[in-house]
């Protein structure tokens, strides 16, 4: 562990893909369990899904009309017959046209439908607008392809998924089960109750939205040994132990160095503000991973989602939307990305402690230590991240918290 020195800084999405690395690692530990459809959001999957079947199974209309083979010329014989979607359908020869219902499966020697208002008749002969094979068809095999791998091993899923794993006729996914997390809170003033535990609510919210199980386990006091003995305990009854407060280089910072000591630490860390001093550790002999998060909380808050989730989802991304800055922000120090939060109203985002804003913290310069701990910048929208100084009028992405916290 260095000093006060930005030596062992790493950037932050370079410690997010570390972290969704070692989710790939520590998945396939899990055991598993089979769910149904109505209960697979938000879980991992755990074995690559393939579908059993061409979906469709079958070629069929799209409209109601008359099938064909639409290399025939007109005028073509119209069978006596009427397809629906119910039905097993006749084969068409040559020159052979069916009526045909939006749904039916298309007759063995068609390939296209024609439209009821294009069709017209003359003597009971079918003529029509010139067609291209497929026309107002949804071919077999056209959605999902037999054999197709449709989901990879660990994916997680959301309910949109149900929709296509019913139609292969799925109705049960076999999952990894859920990551059991310990939440301990560190420091003498929340162990004393003198100062209110403000992260772990919001950091049992995140674990659970992401799919996993969160348990609070209390809060220890700046005691080395203490901190140390603590995290043992929990890391042999958790998966995941994820500590606040304690990450960062003061004398009663004792949870880095605990981590150290327990087991392999991974980085300790990245050049984000707020949040800069998260710690991830791998503990082997306790079988589990330890995740330590600094404990300002609006810090807490940004370094979780930015580069703690990808562990807990395997997802890094981050979707924005387009805005332009109400304020002109500087930045205090180069070398940095800066999660600034804002408020958006109509596309024009306005940074969250800014003099003019209802969170007056700063006039030019982003002050993220003290909006680290100011609570009310959790009213923002969402935060653009940034590396320099950005303009009044800038064009700016923002990510939208609903992004990072599911």
């Amino acid at each position: 562990m260095t000093g006060d020195t930005h030596d062992d800084l790493i950037e932050w999405d370079d410690g997010a893909e570390r972290v969704r690395a070692l989710r790939e690692a520590w998945l396939p530990r899990l055991g598993t369990e089979t769910v149904p459809l109505d209960r697979l959001a938000g879980r991992a999957v755990a074995e690559p899904i393939r579908a059993p079947t061409d979906v469709p199974a079958h070629s069929h209309a799209t409209m109601d009309g008359f099938a064909f083979d639409a290399t025939d010329p007109y005028p073509l014989e119209l069978v006596d017959v009427e397809v629906f979607p119910e039905d097993d359908p006749p084969s068409l020869g040559p020159g052979e046209a069916a009526r045909i219902a939006t749904g039916a499966p298309l007759p063995e020697g068609a390939n296209a439908v024609l439209k009821r208002e294009e069709a017209s008749f003359d003597a009971g002969r079918l003529t029509g607008t010139d067609l291209s094979p497929g026309t107002y068809v949804y071919e077999r095999g056209s959605n999902v392809a037999e054999g197709e791998q449709l989901f990879a091993a660990g994916e997680r899923l959301g309910p949109k998924d149900a929709l296509l794993l019913a139609d292969l006729g799925i109705d049960s996914v076999t999952v990894r089960d859920r990551f059991s997390v310990g939440l301990l809170a560190t420091g003498t003033e929340i162990h004393e109750g003198r100062q209110r535990d403000l992260d772990s609510a919001m950091l049992a919210g995140l674990v659970r939205s992401w799919g996993h199980e969160a348990t609070h386990e209390g809060s220890v006091p700046d005691d080395y040994d203490r901190v140390e003995s603590r995290i043992d305990e929990l890391a042999r009854e958790h998966d995941v132990v994820m500590t606040t407060g304690g990450t960062s280089v003061g004398d009663k910072d004792f949870v880095v160095r605990a981590l150290a000591a327990l087991g392999d630490l991974r980085f300790h860390r990245v050049a984000l503000r707020p949040g800069k001093p998260i710690a991830v550790a791998e503990l082997p002999d306790h079988d589990a991973v330890a995740v330590a998060i600094p404990g300002k909380p609006v810090g807490a808050h940004a370094v979780t989602t930015l580069v703690a989730r990808p562990f807990f989802t395997g997802d890094a991304s981050l979707p924005t939307v387009d805005a332009s800055m109400a304020r002109a922000v500087d930045i205090a120090a180069p070398g940095f990305a800066y999660a600034i939060p804002v408020t958006l109203d109509d596309g024009t985002a306005m940074p969250l402690g800014h003099a003019d804003s209802p969170l007056p913290i700063y006039d030019d310069a982003f002050d993220p230590s003290v909006l680290s701990s100011s609570t009310r910048a959790t009213r923002a929208n969402g935060f653009v991240l940034t590396e320099s100084a950005l303009d009044r009028g800038a064009a700016v992405e923002v990510v939208p918290y609903p992004v990072v916290e599911r």
